[in-house]
Parts: C-alpha cells; sequence; structure tokens
C-alpha cells in the first residue's frame, strides 16, 4: 500500500499507532479518525498523539448519542444476543463507527479505508461489510491480511519494540498484554492470561465497575418506563431520582449497574472465522435494560408473537454478531420486530443487588394478562371443561403412533 489517500480508523493504541506510522512511512498521506462511543479516553492527548505519527489530519468524532438511540436501543427491541449469552457490545457498535469512516473519506475525496483489526477476529468483517455497504467502490486495506505488513509484525512484541524504536507510547506492556474494547454499552477483555479458558479472570483488571462480592449490601430497585419497546424514563425508587432521554437514562443505568457488579458474563464464544475465543464482558446498564424489556414483553406481546419473537432475537444477534447489520435479512427482521414493539408500553420494576437484575414487577396498559382467566380461584369465563376436547385433538397424533406401534407397524419411543 503506496501514494494513497487514506483513511485510518484510528484508537490511539498499540495497533492503530504502528499502522499510522508504517503506512506513513511507505509514502501514503493518512487522516486519521477516531470515534468516540464512551470509551473512557483522553481524546486530545489521541488527537495529538495522532498528528505526532504524522496524520495529515485527524477527526474526533462524538457517536454516542447515536450509538445509543440508533443502535444499542434498535438492538434492544429485537433482545438481541449471541449465543444466548452475550450482548453484543463491541458489535453493535462497529456499524456506526464504519458509517462515520466512510462519510470522512467521501468528504476528503479518500478511496482507501483502512482497520486495525485482525485476521483472526470477527471485527474485520464489521467493518468491512460496512464499508461494503456504503461505499462499494473503496479499496479496502486490512494490514493484519498483508503479507508485506506480516512479514515485520509476527505479534505484539514486534509491535511493542516498533514503537519503542519510533517512541510511540503506549500503554500495553508484555508483561499485561489485555486486549480493551470500551464504548458506553460495555467493555470487554480478551487475550494475556485470559487466552487460556482454564485462568480465572482477576477483578482487579476492571477500568470500571466491581465484583458482585464487593457489592453493596443493599438493594437498590429502580423503575423503567417503555413506549415501543423503548426505555423513556428510568425513576430510582429508594432515592426518587428520575432520568428521561436516550443518553441520561442509559448513563444512569450504567452507574448503577457498576455500582452493584450487574452485567459480568464470562464466555467462550463461537467467532465467526471458526476459532473459539475467551472473552469477559462488562454490559451494566444494558443488562437492567434487557432484562427489563423482556419481562414487559411477557405481558405485552401474544404467546405466538412472543415465540417468533424469541427465535427473532438469537438470529438478529448472530446477524450484528457477523457483521452483517447493513444486511437484507436485517431489514427484514427489523421490520417484524419493530412491529412486534407497537404494544411494548409499560413500567418494570427491577432490583439490583450484587450482580443480580432482578424484576420484580411489570405493569401496562396492553397487557394481556387475564387474571381472572389465570387464577387458581375464579372461572373468569374459562370452561374447564372445553379442555377436555382440546387435549383429545391436540394428543391425536401422539396416541395414534402408539396405537400403530401395540399393531406392530409403529415406532418404539
Amino acid at each position: 500500500m503506496e501514494n494513497k489517500k487514506i483513511v485510518l480508523a484510528y484508537s490511539g493504541g498499540l495497533d492503530t499507532s504502528i499502522i499510522l506510522k508504517w503506512l506513513i512511512e511507505k509514502g501514503n498521506e493518512v487522516i486519521a479518525y477516531v470515534a468516540d462511543v464512551g470509551q473512557d479516553d483522553d481524546f486530545k492527548k489521541i488527537e495529538e498523539k495522532a498528528y505526532a505519527c504524522g496524520a495529515s489530519k485527524v477527526y474526533v468524532c462524538d457517536l454516542k448519542e447515536e450509538f445509543i438511540s440508533d443502535y444499542v436501543f434498535r438492538a434492544l427491541k429485537a433482545s438481541a444476543t449471541y449465543e444466548g449469552t452475550y450482548l453484543l457490545g463491541t458489535a453493535i457498535a462497529r456499524p456506526l463507527i464504519a458509517k462515520k469512516h466512510v462519510e470522512i473519506a467521501k468528504e476528503n475525496g479518500a478511496t482507501v479505508l483502512c482497520h486495525g483489526a485482525t485476521g483472526k477476529g470477527n471485527d474485520q468483517a464489521r467493518f468491512e461489510i460496512g464499508y461494503m455497504a456504503m461505499m462499494p467502490e473503496a479499496e479496502i486495506y486490512s494490514p493484519w491480511k498483508d503479507p508485506v505488513f506480516l512479514s515485520e509484525f509476527r505479534g505484539r512484541t514486534d509491535m511493542i519494540n516498533y514503537a519503542e524504536k519510533h517512541g510511540i507510547p503506549i500503554s500495553v506492556s508484555l508483561r499485561k498484554p489485555f486486549s480493551i474494547d470500551e464504548n458506553l454499552l460495555h467493555t470487554s477483555y480478551e487475550a494475556g492470561v485470559l487466552e487460556d479458558p482454564a485462568n480465572k479472570f482477576d477483578p482487579s483488571m476492571f477500568k470500571r465497575g466491581i465484583h458482585p462480592k464487593d457489592a453493596p449490601d443493599q438493594t437498590e430497585c429502580v423503575k423503567v418506563t417503555f413506549s415501543n419497546g423503548l426505555p423513556v424514563k428510568v425513576e430510582n425508587l429508594d432515592t426518587g431520582e428520575s432520568h428521561s432521554g436516550s443518553m441520561e437514562l442509559f448513563c444512569y443505568l450504567n452507574e448503577l449497574g457498576y455500582k452493584h457488579g450487574i452485567g459480568i458474563v464470562d464466555m467462550v464464544e463461537n467467532r465467526l472465522m471458526g476459532m473459539k475465543s475467551r472473552g469477559v464482558y462488562v454490559t451494566p446498564g444494558g443488562t437492567i435494560l434487557h432484562n427489563a424489556h423482556n419481562a414487559l414483553e411477557t405481558i405485552t406481546l401474544d404467546k405466538e408473537v412472543q415465540h417468533y419473537k424469541q427465535w427473532m432475537a438469537s438470529e438478529v444477534g448472530r446477524i450484528i454478531y457477523n457483521g452483517l447489520w447493513f444486511s437484507p435479512e436485517m431489514e427484514f427482521l427489523m421490520a417484524a420486530i419493530d412491529k412486534s414493539q407497537e404494544s411494548v408500553n409499560g413500567e418494570v420494576e427491577i432490583c439490583l443487588y450484587k450482580g443480580n437484575a432482578m424484576v420484580t414487577s411489570r405493569s401496562s396498559v396492553n397487557s394481556l394478562y387475564n387474571e381472572g382467566i389465570a387464577s387458581m380461584d375464579a372461572h373468569g369465563g374459562y370452561d374447564q371443561t372445553d379442555a377436555k376436547g382440546f387435549i383429545k385433538i391436540f394428543g391425536l397424533r401422539v396416541k395414534g403412533r402408539y396405537i400403530d406401534e401395540t399393531m406392530g407397524k409403529g415406532h418404539t419411543p
């Protein structure tokens, strides 16, 4: 890659700092683009570092509000998870970062989009498929898939040595090479001792939050109000403090979640490329909202719609994880999900205690829960004798199977 105008997705960390300097040494003009999605970074220092490494321009873009309202909350409506556990904190941020990347490239007449994701991980697909969807004519450069780059940098040790040689300040050392991804939704920890799934994680590695064992001994309860499947207000039932607006309420729930050790997940997942990967994820506010939203759906969604929605949650999670946010299947499924959320209105009370976010109450004007029918003490217009004929018809195929078996032509269970 030589003599090109390149926009590099730049974090100020080890990989992208080396890539920035290396590309410039090859004779390229490099514009650094920094996406602020809520990570706890000194963006002024990152900007200064990019210029010091030779960037011709540096864009620091505040994407936090858009991240929460258009990406995190959209995934929340879908109840999206990957492999039933991961709330997709890293994956949800990538399409937004790619979108802004393309905008900057078009604004500057750059034809090359560059990222620092490795050839083993999921982010390469998330970025590159986003680029393909929004700027199909662009050239995509991924150093970790370039034999020339790989011949110089075989691993983190080579990169650390290169940084020291060129006077590039870094926070990673050979003794503690954690890979940390951070945004408003979550913080993830990978690499280092975590690469062995038998090793227990050390809570001291957390940049934010605490282990549940160190959380307060008192519960703290909140009430979350939803409209069309989206959170619009949160009220602390113990203090009376309330917040509304996407960013404000989400940040407040993060604060409470970190305080009570909410949302810590230690899992081994199946990456898009086929290998297994171990990560520790901390998703405080997202976990609280996920639990509250799912609880509200149990009283506002029709039985069959709810069951289809549960399947869709898994599918949307897989789509997001695999980098296909900008895809026909995502549009198709989200259209159905948006329809399902028209009745998801109401309030959910949830108590936080030592890593748990436990739903204690849910109510809605759209509730389908009929206390009269469900009650063990009242008929409520439900004739129990009707169930006799229903069960006969519902079990007909099962009964027929065993009748055939007794006649010598059925299946033996």
